[in-house]
């Protein structure tokens, strides 16, 4: 199975809330926030998200071969990992998925920091990463309704590469089969994601 790549040029999500204060290192039970610097910091979150524009793509292959080493996607798609085939291991499909959170963002964070204005500059950058990374989580979710018809259903995790063995090059790949040039992102000769806050990740589906 070859499915069209389907790319979401609009995503929708609220910031959140939870994972953007505890990626800045605040902790319910242990660090405590007047009530002037938390409207602060959520003013700060709601102006980040103004200027985040997600969007996102997926693909669903069939996964032909994995000998727990190499994993052989339809398309002729070659991953050498042993961490990713361990993953996969009870797969028929892979679902490879990637989110942006767009380039306005990546400029607000540059001119405040620019600025002097640092502790802006930290909680935009915080929720542009929760909020990019929130959207892999929207795809899931949506690949999940059309899986629920066939009586399937995604692991509930997601593989990236850079993580364990499953090297870093493996994003252009990954990105050139979700054609994420269409949204705007572009791997760097180092395999790095432009805009900055940009992913990708692999899910299975079992059976």
């Amino acid at each position: 199975m070859t499915d069209p790549t389907t790319v979401l040029e609009k995503i929708i999500l609220d910031p959140p809330e939870a994972k953007i204060f505890s990626r800045l290192g605040f902790k319910k039970k242990t660090t405590q926030l007047s009530i002037a610097q938390q409207k602060q910091t959520r003013r700060q979150m709601e102006e980040a998200a103004s200027l985040i524009t997600l969007q996102g793509s997926f693909l669903r292959l069939a996964l032909h071969e994995n000998d727990g080493r190499t994993i052989h996607l339809a398309g002729d798609l070659i991953f050498d990992s042993e961490k990713l085939a361990s993953f996969l291991h009870d797969c028929s499909q892979a679902v490879l998925m990637g989110a942006t959170g767009g380039n306005a963002i990546m400029e607000a964070i540059r001119e405040k920091t620019d600025a002097g204005d640092f502790q802006a500059a930290v909680v935009y950058d915080a929720t542009a990463s929760e909020m990019t990374d929130a959207a892999l989580g929207w795809i899931m979710d949506y690949v999940n309704v059309q899986l629920r018809r066939e009586g399937k259903k995604l692991l509930p995790r997601r593989f990236s590469a850079g993580y364990a063995d499953f090297a870093l090059a493996n994003q252009k790949p990954i990105c050139q089969r979700l054609q994420m040039d269409r949204i705007g992102v572009t791997v760097t000769a180092s395999f790095i994601l432009l805009p900055e806050k940009s992913v990708t990740a692999i899910s299975g589906i079992p059976g």
